[in-house]
């Protein structure tokens, strides 16, 4: 049976990273971030005619650089501490 101080501990166990998403530091608990959940700590504005493009540098092992595709592979990239990302809007015409 657990004591309250292990369930605190346990509930408060949430690793955080720290990285960079268009120069802005931006610290999350996930391991792993899908492409929508980049765009969505980019802050950049979203609608049917804007697409995406995301590039990252700084990742783990042999995927340490790459980009995101809508929909595409990798369809998530591990997380790691001082990764950054960069997240380019355009606009469909």
């Amino acid at each position: 049976m657990r004591n309250a101080h292990q369930e605190e501990k346990a509930d408060n166990s949430g690793h955080q990273n720290t990285i960079i998403i268009n120069g802005r530091s931006v610290v999350v608990s996930q391991k792993e971030l899908t492409f929508d959940e980049v765009v969505a700590l980019s802050g950049l504005a979203t609608g049917p005619d804007i697409t995406f493009t995301i590039t990252f540098r700084r990742g783990h092992g042999e995927k340490a650089e790459g980009s995101m595709v809508e929909n595409g592979d990798p369809i998530k990239v591990k997380v790691k501490v001082g990764m950054i990302f960069n997240v380019d809007p355009t606009t469909r015409s």
